[in-house]
């Protein structure tokens, strides 16, 4: 993005002077006015980003001015410059809509500091409404659901890293919406109209990987009837999304490594290789910093893959978004499932918003379909979300049976995450049958 655009309104010459030319030589493009008929004018003609505004002018105040430029561009920034220092004037135009404060002699250090911070936040309100206008073109839905100041600064590197070809790896718990992040990159990339392939690294067996992610030739093991095509050239000229990275095995991530540094890849069987062009964006929940210092996973892979990383804050970090993601989910199951629900009841919102939500935002879109479903009245009630699922994480001090469920509720989880998801092994490591701990699941609202 290019420096912001500034209008410097100051009745005193050389001030006006002093400011427009010391912002001229920081590289901004500098309007200048010295009263506030001019200043509408200009303000008028230019996309303005930023106004230095001077709070008293021969024609006018500096307060009217805010007012009259926030009523054209509501998202103009604009720093108050006085000889007036009081409190009162601060208060006064802080409440009209400036966003900083400043007293004559003005300390340009300071002003740039100011700017610098207002140019930031300009960015940032920026590329969330390029995503989001994204989200409206492209996929006809604005799934990605945030308003907390986390998700705006991801949704920012999002589209940031999008513009480039850069290799990303995408970190966060279960739940979390790695998988959505990735189908964003693509769609906001160069190579939209090009494919974007998905592999779960953890899904497919260790002995088949290989032959799914490179393809391989007639003949090359027992069943290779024809050749076969890997994900990576189904992928070319697109995107690949390696899910579950952490979980690929060690001599699989040399043979990745390889492709990346190379840009190439060999069918099992091959006699040659086959270059390739495919932006890379990996996933996984697991620390790989912590996998690399116990050799479960390549150092080399880990700083290839982590150019870019966005790590994407759990549901319990970013509370502020439970609410729109609550109404936005009522509606998206209202609507698929025909029901005339009006709404969700105090209580039940205030449960839904102080629960930790260990399964994230996947956990949240569970209990709102789940409660849409069951409900039998016009408003969803703390009945219809089954408060054995949300009950456990709500506090310290509950009931000694709130508190086992939720001691045993978390136990379940890390057992199944240890074991990959694998019921039979998890069952087996908690001491209980696989019966039971499908039972354990579906009461605590358990699932992958």
């Amino acid at each position: 993005m290019n420096k912001a655009d500034i209008l410097v309104v100051e009745d005193e010459h050389i001030q006006r002077t002093l400011l427009s030319e010391f912002l001229a030589k920081e590289g901004f493009q500098v309007f200048s006015a010295e009263s506030g008929a001019t200043a509408r004018e200009v303000f008028r003609d230019k996309a303005i980003d930023i106004v230095l505004l001077d709070f008293k002018l021969p024609d006018t105040d500096g307060l009217s001015l805010i007012r009259y430029f926030k009523e054209i561009n509501p998202e103009v920034e604009i720093i108050m410059i006085t000889a007036f220092g009081s409190i009162e004037n601060a208060v006064s135009a802080l409440k009209a809509g400036a966003s900083e404060y400043l007293t004559k002699p003005v300390d340009l250090d300071d002003l740039l500091f100011k700017i610098k911070k207002i140019e930031d936040r300009l960015y940032l309100i920026r590329e969330n409404m390029v995503l989001k206008e994204t989200l409206k073109e492209r996929f006809k839905t604005e799934e990605f659901v945030y308003s907390s100041e986390k998700m705006q600064e991801v949704a920012s590197l999002i589209v940031r890293v999008a513009r480039t070809d850069s290799t990303c790896l995408i970190t966060g718990e279960s739940g979390t919406g790695k998988e959505v992040v990735a189908n964003l990159i693509h769609a906001l990339s160069s190579r939209k109209d090009q494919p974007l392939v998905k592999v779960n690294c953890s899904a497919i067996p260790e002995n088949l990987l290989e032959s799914e992610l490179f393809g391989y030739e007639k003949g090359a093991f027992t069943g290779a009837v024809q050749r076969k095509m890997g994900k990576f050239e189904l992928a070319d000229k697109g995107t690949i999304f390696l899910d579950e990275i952490g979980d690929m095995p060690l001599i699989l991530q040399s043979k990745l490594l390889r492709v990346i540094q190379e840009r190439e890849i060999e069918r099992l069987g091959g006699l040659h290789p086959i270059k390739i062009d495919v932006r890379i964006i990996a996933a996984t929940n697991r620390n790989l910093e912590e996998e690399v210092k116990y050799g479960n996973f390549r150092e080399d892979l880990y700083y290839r893959l982590n150019v870019v990383k966005i790590e994407l804050p759990s549901l319990k970090e970013r509370k502020n978004d439970i609410p729109i993601l609550i109404d936005f989910f009522l509606k998206k199951y209202n609507d698929r499932h025909k029901k005339g629900i009006k709404g969700i009841s105090k209580e039940a919102r205030d449960i839904m918003i102080k629960y930790d939500f260990p399964g994230n935002v996947r956990e949240l879109e569970n209990i709102m379909e789940r409660a849409v479903v069951l409900a039998r009245g016009e408003y969803i009630t703390t009945e219809d979300l089954s408060i054995s699922q949300v009950k456990p994480g709500l506090a310290k001090d509950g009931s000694i049976k709130d508190v086992v469920g939720s001691i045993e509720r978390d136990m379940i989880i890390e057992a199944l995450k240890k074991n990959n998801w694998v019921q039979t092994k998890a069952a087996a490591s908690l001491g209980m049958s696989e019966r039971v701990l499908r039972y354990k699941m579906n009461k605590y609202g358990i699932s992958k």
